[in-house]
């Protein structure tokens, strides 16, 4: 896919000093260096370093331009000792995301060694002045190589670099458009990638289905092998099985050609008419894979968080509806009939006919297979970005037992929410879905990964969609 192949995050570092401080006696410009160049190329980064150390303004933009011209997409100011003001100007009047860091004096005794911790201080004071902080954050970093409270907030601002990043530049296919009526996720394109840097391209829905006509029975056949390893075949019919790697093998060709790091497709009703199945199964199959997330119903929004996670994560997450409230039990059933990666499953993990396309009729629930799965126990991160890319909203809980299975498909109950208030209830959730008006997908991952996603949604400038607390009556007038 064409999200592997961009190049890695570039950290332009820039080490910054008076002669009058001794960073290089205490060997703090070294030891900074080595420790980042270590971190970064763990989180699959790279660091460049500016030739000289700036003194004044002109000195500064010089330095920028030098990491600039070695592909840097994020500047990091290190303040080894104390800096004039017009370098913090200069760098910070750059358009790119920046950092500003300085480390613990060598001594809190005699003369002052460093006197950086002044400098960062005044460089976030200076760059407010300068840069909308609102749509062009800086970030501060106050520690010494290898601390842990260190590596961790530095490494989350890496890897949300790398997943604002990966966006840029990035193409959905849109296969077959938006499902009937869902006005909800209608998204203005042209907001998305001047946001984002998203590219979308529609693709017609008959060339989906020409493609599955047009494969062979020798690629059928693997693709069913593969799949019929990875799960059990329950209640499926072969004709169905063969449609479904058909779809798999299609939506896989359409993704390599058009290299798209996403699809979205239109999974209802056309692909009933012709060729008559529901590609839910394919959907998990290519997100499993491939890791190629696949949104269903045309959700755009819901591909784009997707992305957004696989960076953040390494994997693809689970594309969900908030289906089955219990507030007493203070849970939410997440749950979705079509998709979902297989790796999620706490255990049984069977193919089955979709349960409800074709339910009703003389037939029956015939079209099309599914993954039918259980989310394994432990944290998770619930994620979306919103309105057209612009807003974005994250709780952290926690999957456990339920008051019963859930509804047949991919499934598990959520509880034990927190935001970046704090704790807060499935209520409180609930009401923010409802008030914030927020499309009616979400994205599961394992793990804890809600500051690392707001962190990189600070960096894309997007706004905060908080946690409401749940009350009676109407909302208090239009505060989202």
């Amino acid at each position: 896919m064409k999200q592997e192949q961009h190049m890695p995050l570039t950290i332009g570092l820039i080490k910054a000093s008076l002669p009058s401080y001794f960073p290089q006696k205490h060997g703090v410009f070294e030891a900074c260096q080595n420790w980042l160049e270590e971190l970064a190329s763990t989180l699959g980064a790279r660091v460049v370093v500016a030739k000289d150390i700036p003194m004044n303004g002109a000195e500064a933009r010089n330095a920028v331009a030098d990491v600039q011209a070695q592909g840097a997409d994020f500047l990091l100011l290190l303040h080894g000792g104390f800096s004039m003001g017009d370098v913090a100007r200069e760098v910070a009047r750059s358009p790119l995301p920046m950092g500003v860091w300085a480390t613990p004096e060598p001594t809190l005794v005699d003369d002052i060694q460093l006197n950086n911790f002044v400098s960062l201080n005044m460089t976030m004071s200076i760059a407010r002045g300068v840069r909308d902080l609102s749509t062009s954050p800086v970030q501060w970093y106050l520690g010494a190589p290898g601390e842990a409270a260190l590596a961790q907030r530095m490494g989350q601002t890496l890897r949300a670099l790398a997943a604002k990043k990966a966006l840029e530049g990035a193409k959905i296919g849109v296969i077959g458009g938006l499902a009937m009526t869902f006005y909800n996720m209608e998204v203005s394109t042209d907001t998305l990638m001047r946001q984002l840097g998203v590219w979308c391209e529609h693709i017609d829905i008959h060339h989906m289905t020409d493609l599955m006509a047009a494969q062979s029975q020798a690629d059928v056949e693997a693709e069913l092998a593969a799949m019929t390893k990875a799960a059990e075949v329950r209640g499926v019919s072969d004709a169905q099985m063969a449609l479904t790697a058909r779809a798999s093998l299609a939506m896989r060709a359409i993704a390599t050609e058009g290299g798209y790091d996403a699809l979205t497709v239109s999974d209802w009703p056309a692909l009933q008419d012709n060729p008559g199945m529901h590609p839910g199964a394919a959907f998990s199959w290519l997100e499993e894979k491939d890791g190629l997330p696949v949104a269903s119903e045309g959700d755009i929004l819901g591909a784009v968080t997707q992305l957004v996670a696989k960076s953040l994560t390494g994997k693809v997450g689970c594309l969900l509806d908030m289906t089955s409230p219990d507030f007493e039990r203070d849970q939410i059933l997440m749950w979705h009939g079509g998709g979902g990666p297989l790796y999620m499953a706490k255990d049984d993990v069977a193919w089955i006919n979709h349960p409800m396309i074709g339910r009703g009729t003389e037939d029956g629930p015939i079209y099309g297979a599914i993954a039918d799965y259980e989310f394994a126990h432990g944290e998770c991160t619930v994620i979306r970005v919103s309105r057209n890319g612009t807003t974005r909203f994250a709780v952290e809980g926690v999957v456990a037992e339920g008051p019963a299975p859930g509804f047949t498909g991919c499934r598990g109950w959520i509880g034990g929410f927190s935001s970046a208030k704090g704790d807060c209830s499935a209520r409180d959730v609930v009401t923010s879905v409802m008030e914030h008006g927020l499309e009616h997908h979400f994205i599961l991952v394992p793990g804890l990964h809600r500051a690392a996603f707001e962190e990189f949604a600070g960096w894309c400038g997007m706004g905060a969609l908080p946690v409401i607390t749940a009350r009676d009556g109407l909302p208090e007038g239009p505060s989202f």
